[in-house]
C-alpha cells in the first residue's frame, strides 16, 4: 500500500470533529440555560453570576493563548485529549462544589461555557485542522456545517435544560439533585469526546501539510482582525446565554422549560442561518456577508430591550437569531483563508484569545446592570457596541478579499 492511500480520510476526519463538536455543544445547550438556576438556588446573585461567566471566558482566553504560543510544538490529539479530561473535571467540579471561591477556580482552568456559541479550547484545534482539509472553495462550507452542527446540538441541549423540572414533576426527584446531575452528564460529554479525538487521524493527515509555524508575514492582519473581534466579543459578553436566560426569568418570570422551549428555537434558526450565509457569502463576499447580517440583529436586540411585554421581545430575538450568527462561519473562514496554512493554527489561537478575554470583561457588568434594575441594559450596550464593530470591519476590509474571491473577480 503506498503512502498516499494509507493516509486517513479527510473526510473521515472532519466527520468525527463534526460529532465531537455536536456532542459537546449539546452539553454547552443545557449547562448555559442551568449555569443561573443552579448558581442562583445556591445562593448567588445576578453579580455572581456575571463574575462566574467572567471567569469560566477568562480562563477560555488563557488556555486557548497557551494552546497559540505552543501549539506548533505539541502534538495536537494531545491537547484534544487534555481539553477532554478539562471537561470531565469541569462537569464533577460544578456538580459537587456550592461555594463561590472553589466554583470559581473549576471555572478558571474548566470548558464551561455560558455563551450561545463555542468560546472553548476546543475550537481553534478544530479549525485549524478543519482547514486542513477543505479547499478555498469548500472552505466556506466546511464551516458552515461545522457551525451547523454545534448549533442545532446546542439547540437540543437547551430543551434539555427542562429535565430537572421534569425528572421533579414526574419522579419527585429534587431540583438540586437533578441539576447537578446534568453537571455529571456535561462530564460524561467530556470523556465521550475523549474516546472520538482518539479515533481521529489528525498526525497522518496533517503529515501531508506544511508543519504548523507561529505567525509570520500575516502578523500583522491577524492582530488587525483580533483588536476587532475582540470589540464585537466585548459587546457579545452583555448578553451571553446565562445572563440573557437570568434577565428573562426575572423580568418576565419565565419558567425553565418555556426557557428551554425559546433558546431550541433560537438554536434551530441559528444553525440554518449558517447555510444560509454560506449562499449569501459566495454572491456578496464574506466581509459582506458578516456585516450585512449582524446590523439588523443588533438592531432587533436593542428593540428586545424596550419591547413591552415577552411575546414582542421573544419575536425580536428570535428574529435575531436568524441573523446574528451568519458571521460565525464566514469569520472563520476568512481568518483562514487570509493566511498561509502554516501559520493557521497560530491565527486560529491568536484570534480567539482577545475574543475570550474581551467577553469575559462584560459578564460581569451585565450581572451588575441586572442586580440593579430589570431593564435590558445588558441588550442595549450589546446591540449598540456591536453595531460600531460591524462598521470599523465593514471600512477596514472590505477590499481585504480571500483568494476564491480574488480568482472569481479575475473571471468577470
Amino acid at each position: 500500500m503506498n503512502a498516499s492511500a494509507s493516509q486517513p480520510s479527510a473526510a473521515h476526519a472532519t466527520t468525527l470533529l463534526l460529532w465531537a463538536r455536536g456532542i459537546r455543544s449539546f452539553g454547552d445547550g443545557f449547562v448555559a440555560v442551568l449555569l443561573p438556576v443552579h448558581l442562583i438556588r445556591l445562593g448567588f446573585d445576578a453579580l455572581e453570576v456575571g463574575i462566574l461567566s467572567t471567569t469560566t471566558l477568562l480562563g477560555s482566553a488563557f488556555l486557548t493563548l497557551g494552546v497559540g504560543l505552543l501549539g506548533h510544538r505539541l502534538d495536537r490529539k494531545r491537547l484534544f485529549f487534555a481539553a477532554s479530561c478539562l471537561m470531565v473535571g469541569t462537569g464533577v467540579g460544578f456538580a459537587s462544589l456550592e461555594t463561590l471561591w472553589p466554583l470559581l477556580i473549576v471555572a478558571l482552568v474548566g470548558t464551561l461555557n455560558p455563551t450561545s456559541g463555542d468560546v472553548s479550547v476546543f475550537l481553534p484545534l478544530e479549525h485549524a485542522t478543519l482547514s486542513e482539509m477543505a479547499s478555498d472553495k469548500n472552505r466556506t462550507a466546511v464551516f458552515a456545517r461545522y457551525s451547523l452542527t454545534g448549533a442545532l446540538a446546542a439547540a437540543v441541549g437547551s430543551l434539555a435544560a427542562a429535565a430537572p423540572e421534569m425528572a421533579g414533576a414526574w419522579w419527585g426527584v429534587s431540583m438540586d439533585a437533578a441539576i447537578r446531575a446534568m453537571f455529571g452528564l456535561y462530564g460524561a460529554i467530556g470523556l465521550v469526546t475523549f474516546f472520538i479525538y482518539w479515533r481521529l487521524p489528525v498526525a497522518g493527515y496533517a503529515a501531508a501539510h506544511p508543519p504548523a509555524e507561529p505567525l509570520g508575514p500575516s502578523r500583522k492582519i491577524v492582530y488587525r482582525l483580533a483588536g476587532l473581534f475582540s470589540l464585537d466579543a466585548f459587546a457579545g459578553g452583555f448578553c451571553v446565554q446565562s445572563l440573557l436566560a437570568l434577565w428573562l426569568f426575572d423580568r418576565f418570570g419565565l419558567s425553565l422549560t418555556a426557557a428551554g422551549m425559546f433558546f431550541f428555537w433560537s438554536g434551530v434558526l441559528t444553525a440554518f442561518s449558517y447555510m444560509g450565509a454560506v449562499w449569501i457569502a459566495r454572491r456578496i463576499g464574506l466581509i459582506n456577508t458578516m456585516v450585512w447580517s449582524h446590523i439588523p440583529a443588533n438592531v432587533l436586540l436593542m428593540l428586545a430591550a424596550v419591547a413591552p411585554n415577552l411575546e414582542m421581545v421573544l419575536a425580536c430575538l428570535l428574529v435575531r437569531s436568524a441573523l446574528s450568527q451568519m458571521d460565525v462561519p464566514t469569520r472563520t473562514s476568512y481568518v483562514m483563508a487570509v493566511v498561509t496554512p502554516p501559520e493557521r493554527p497560530a491565527a486560529a489561537s491568536i484570534t480567539a484569545v482577545p475574543r475570550s478575554l474581551a467577553s469575559a470583561l462584560s459578564p460581569a457588568l451585565g450581572g451588575m446592570m441586572l442586580s440593579t434594575t430589570p431593564f435590558g441594559w445588558p441588550l442595549i450596550a450589546c446591540g449598540a457596541l456591536k453595531i460600531v464593530y460591524d462598521l470599523i470591519l465593514l471600512a477596514s476590509f472590505r477590499h481585504h478579499k480571500p483568494p476564491e474571491e480574488r480568482a472569481d473577480a479575475m473571471k468577470t
